[in-house]
């Protein structure tokens, strides 16, 4: 079987998820994802499989796939909104995701760069690293109320992590898990407008849909946030209008913008946000960690092998 690998954190990280795809015996192309829709209509007739990151696997890439050798698509990681589930199901290629992997490491990801801002780590990094010695004044996070809207696995550790930390955390979700609630004594807002209009800080762990299209928008902002707020989106970078955040930046009615997404990456040149005061950005490593890539890589593999042996 010919099989393309386009996830660059599967292919940068050794350890035992390589070994297993590798023992397999397939004939493996690699390339380094994200792959658009252009750059896969050429390519995707010639595969049996995918294990793919964030590539664009549209109705018209499926249908070439099909028309060509194409039969699964073993997507690493947990989001699927860059796959058309409906033209895959259309026609008949069947697509597996890798949910509960990555919950350790964005959580901690959110909490570093929550920390980060707050204390102006990264501020005084680059002052120091230049041989400066200046000294803002930063702000403590316990006993400030985060919100956490989307309560799937990163919610549910982020809510145990920000806990212990000494944050009072308030969860929303369409489809709520109660016991969990009830269990880490968590606060419930019904709608995100009543969290955004009660919290210091909210963290983003809702997929992309076109009900979630830019939730966090200028009316919202403008009308509803509480005055200070420091956005966290570890999610997808479409759940934010770049320009309502951008002037709510420079009202003051948002602190800061702490990202690890965008609505297209890698980042283009010249991008809104680069450089921004009050905004920190990453490029897409929440879960790319050592251990993290090691589980969802593993995962993928075997989500692949259980496709070919039904």
């Amino acid at each position: 079987m010919k099989i393309l690998l386009t996830t660059t954190s599967f292919q940068d990280t050794p350890g035992k998820h390589q070994e297993l795809l590798e023992s397999q015996g397939f004939d493996i192309d690699k390339v380094r994802g994200p792959i658009t829709e252009a750059e896969l209509l050429p390519i995707i007739a010639d595969y049996d499989a995918v294990i793919c990151g964030d590539d664009e696997y549209t109705e018209a890439v499926i249908k070439k796939g099909i028309e060509g050798k194409l039969k699964y698509i073993s997507k690493y990681g947990v989001g699927l909104d860059k796959i058309d589930l409906e033209a895959a199901k259309k026609y008949n290629v069947p697509i597996t995701n890798c949910p509960g992997v990555n919950q350790v490491s964005v959580a901690e990801h959110v909490l570093g760069l929550l920390l980060c801002f707050s204390r102006n780590i990264h501020l005084e990094h680059n002052i120091t690293s230049k041989g400066g010695w200046y000294r803002y004044v930063g702000h403590e996070i316990e006993g400030k109320t985060i919100g956490i809207f989307g309560l799937g696995a990163i919610g549910k550790e982020l809510a145990k992590k920000a806990k212990a930390l000494g944050l009072k955390v308030k969860v929303a979700d369409k489809y709520l898990n109660n016991e969990f609630v009830k269990e880490h004594n968590l606060d419930v807002c019904e709608t995100l407008d009543e969290m955004l209009s009660s919290v210091d800080i909210i963290s983003l762990h809702t997929p992309h849909t076109p009900e979630t299209e830019e939730m966090i928008n200028a009316h919202r902002i403008n009308n509803i946030v509480k005055k200070g707020l420091i956005i966290i989106n570890t999610a997808r970078g479409r759940l934010i209008n770049i320009d309502a955040v951008l002037d709510g930046l420079d009202k003051g009615i948002i602190a800061g913008y702490l990202a690890d997404v965008l609505e297209v990456e890698p980042m283009s040149k010249g991008h809104p946000l680069q450089g921004a005061k009050n905004v920190i950005i990453t490029p897409h490593i929440g879960s790319r960690t050592y251990q993290s890539v090691e589980r969802q890589g593993t995962m993928a593999v075997e989500n692949l092998l259980n496709l070919i042996n039904e």
